[in-house]
């Protein structure tokens, strides 16, 4: 397995807006093509903070995941536009992990 831990940070005050987008529309939506969304969440103490999980099975179902969700008309044209509104695309940070041996994460 392998997982990103994306952490996006929302203009301010549109934190809220921006969870029900995720919840409402991306998340259903890459669901939909196939991703696993391990979880959402928002900073507790940081109140521009959005943290998201995904999983996949390997690198080769990474790339065929990220070519059905991005490449898609309904995410170029639907989706992508309205993410600037809402977030600070150049403040993402996106990390890649392996688990452990020892993590339940497996």
């Amino acid at each position: 397995m392998l997982y990103e831990l994306r952490q996006y940070r929302v203009k301010k005050g549109m934190r809220d807006k921006f969870v029900r987008f995720m919840e409402r529309e991306i998340i259903p939506f890459q669901t939909s093509k196939g991703m696993v969304i391990v979880g959402s969440f928002v900073g507790e103490e940081d109140s521009d903070l959005y943290v998201w999980v995904r999983r996949f099975k390997n690198e080769a179902e990474r790339v065929r995941l990220y070519k059905a969700v991005y490449e898609s008309a309904h995410w170029k044209n639907k989706i992508a536009p309205r993410v600037p509104e809402m977030m600070i695309r150049e403040k993402s940070v996106i990390t890649r992990l392996t688990p452990t041996r020892k993590s339940v994460l497996q």
